[in-house]
């Protein structure tokens, strides 16, 4: 069986392994070319009681050609228990009394191909899962075209390890090993690769490696014995040419790469003062690891220490950045808005999560842009830019310190928890193909006559560290006199420096690329979006022939967007919130009519869901 593409979804307690077997099953297929794009999606809670809803743990992966997201629909279907079974088939709607296949809530095709583990479907199993018959296949309203494939993956595992010495709490932890040998035989993938990606997982723990290498042949050998009543699915070809070394990559990863490459290229030392928080704390774990690279990390004692310690470090001449998420960003308000009257390059990276408050800190949101553009006192403004996939966080993230670097200002990097976690196929660049970086470096002639008020061309101050012989001056959080940078009370010089610096983030316009519509052009439909949404919207316009426009600089906007939204008769802004890319929109454009489509549930979006909402 031939398929362009494909949804893999994962299901199991949050203690079987579901977020190791997605991601190396996604890596495995991003080593042989494919496409990627995934969804780890666990609960918040540390360790629910095993086998209940409450603590199913699941991770979703579309493979293949022109991949644009993790799937709304999976083709096959992996679950380690009854709760995973339910769950995995019917989400968060399992007990809507109207949940069926033939509704809208069905997370799988008629065609399906479902993996269970029998052993796990006991009567105490299915009390657990809140199961009210015996038979849970047809109370969860599962079609007969659907093809059950039952395994024992429990009796299966303990009798592959039966003699490698390892006790039965042991033996039980790598059943999910077992399902990835059989998902690898589904789709025909090399072994050889499979146990090279398990022996790199394990190398730090090498007792490790033969058990689960085993395992993981036996459930491969397993699949072969299956042949005769499942089909095997074959990808076909990656059609990407160009040539490079790829890999799958998760967003945080990608961000704190793309600081380090602009550091490099920037010729800075990369320093972050951070705080940990989820669903952002990976960047830090993953700058911290790279002492090699001149990274500097300190792990503060709460948000407001962290981005301080990071503006210290841009007064001394590093890049210097602070990463968050919603809450954080809330508390780290006040100090940047320090570097922005102080003039200072910043990159505070906010990796947005459900909220308010505490929120939902493990599900995926678009509801920081607000606070990002508008959430700190006085006239504040500072450059707001948005990733759009897993991969490209690297990209952006690279941005926001040329533009932080270039234009002497915080830049707010907004990511979200689908692109910090989710995984994707990545070219690894080389540095020489990135673009070039250029500090707003003090120039040697203002030697013995620099102050902190002076300007070049386009209204950016210039950057001038300590213990540079003749550049002494010193920096204030109070206004300063536009000439002289001197503490200043005076009305019109305090207009005059809100203008100046609003001037100064306007004028980054010119320096960003201008905005890019895809999809039928011609089409009288615009759909928008921003971030983390580009793919589902890609797939969405596809389905529909119509136009999309996603943007990823949203302050300022880039120098065509009027003209672009001008085109079209019908625009509709789709985002994961209530509406607040649609109410800037028209606050910039007044005149022109922006419909909206929203969702706050906590995931992306389905294209279905978008497509559906467009139509009728």
């Amino acid at each position: 069986m031939s398929k362009q593409q494909v949804v893999v979804r994962f299901c199991g307690d949050s203690g079987d392994g579901m977020q190791l077997t997605g991601t190396l099953f996604s890596s495995l297929n991003a080593i042989l070319g494919h496409e990627i794009s995934t969804l780890p999606d666990f609960p918040a809670e540390i360790r629910a009681p095993q086998g209940t809803l409450g603590g199913v743990s699941g991770f979703q992966v579309e493979l293949g050609n022109q991949v644009y997201t993790p799937g709304d629909k999976a083709d096959v279907i992996v679950a380690m228990n009854a709760a995973a079974l339910k769950v995995c088939t019917l989400g968060g709607h399992f007990n809507h009394p109207q949940a069926h296949f033939d509704d809208e809530f069905a997370l799988y095709h008629r065609h399906a191909i479902v993996i269970v583990d029998t052993d796990s479907l006991t009567d105490k199993d299915l009390e657990k899962a809140q199961y009210h018959t015996d038979n849970p296949f047809t109370e969860l309203g599962i079609p007969e075209s659907v093809q059950i494939v039952p395994v024992a993956l429990t009796t299966l595992t303990k009798e592959s390890l039966a003699e490698s010495g390892m006790d039965n709490k042991s033996i039980l932890k790598s059943r999910n090993m077992f399902a990835f040998g059989l998902i690898c035989w589904l789709f025909d993938e090399p072994m050889e690769k499979a146990i090279h990606l398990l022996e790199d997982k394990f190398r730090k723990k090498p007792a490790l490696i033969a058990p689960n290498t085993k395992v993981m042949v036996d459930g491969y050998n397993y699949g072969q014995n299956l042949a005769i009543s499942v089909n095997q699915i074959h990808l076909d070809g990656h059609p990407n040419e160009e040539h490079g070394s790829y890999t799958s990559i998760a967003g945080n990863k990608a961000t704190a790469w793309g600081l380090i490459a602009a550091a490099e290229k920037a010729g800075k030392r990369l320093f972050l003062g951070s705080y940990p928080i989820t669903p952002a704390t990976d960047i830090m774990h993953e700058l911290a690891a790279r002492k090699d690279m001149n990274v500097m990390v300190v792990q503060a004692e709460d948000e407001i220490a962290g981005v301080c310690t990071a503006i210290g470090a841009s007064f001394a001449g590093d890049l210097a950045c602070t990463s968050t998420s919603g809450p954080g960003l809330s508390l780290k308000s006040e100090a940047i808005g320090l570097a922005v009257m102080a003039e200072l390059p910043l990159v505070v990276i906010d990796v947005q999560r459900g909220g308010p408050s505490t929120g939902l800190p493990t599900k995926t949101e678009q509801t920081d842009l607000l606070q990002a553009l508008y959430g700190r006192n006085g006239e504040c403004p500072a450059v707001v830019i948005a990733a759009s996939s897993s991969a490209n966080c690297f990209d952006y993230a690279f941005e926001a310190c040329r533009l932080a670097m270039e234009n002497m200002t915080p830049v707010i990097l907004l990511t979200d928890t689908y692109l910090a976690n989710g995984t994707a196929l990545w070219r690894i660049p080389k540095l020489a193909e990135l673009p070039a970086i250029h500090p707003q470096s003090v120039p040697e002639s203002l030697k013995g006559q620099y102050n902190p008020a002076l300007r070049d061309a386009q209204g950016v101050r210039y950057w001038a560290f300590p213990g540079m012989e003749g550049f002494q001056h010193r920096n204030i959080g109070l206004e300063r006199d536009a000439e002289r940078g001197t503490i200043s009370t005076n009305p019109e010089n305090h207009e005059q420096m809100i203008l100046a610096r609003k001037h100064k983030i306007e004028q980054v316009a010119n320096r960003i690329p201008e905005l890019r519509v895809q999809g039928n052009t011609a089409s009288n439909t615009l759909l928008v979006g921003w971030g983390s949404t580009e793919g589902h919207l890609h797939a969405a316009a596809n389905e529909l022939d119509c136009a999309l426009a996603q943007f990823n600089y949203i302050m300022p906007l880039p120098k065509n967007t009027r003209e672009i939204l001008s085109r079209y008769q019908r625009i509709v802004v789709c985002e994961l919130n209530t509406g607040q890319f649609a109410t800037y929109l028209r606050a910039q454009f007044p005149d022109i009519t922006f419909e909206q489509y929203n969702e706050t549930q906590g995931q992306p979006f389905a294209v279905e869901r978008i497509v559906n909402h467009v139509k009728h």
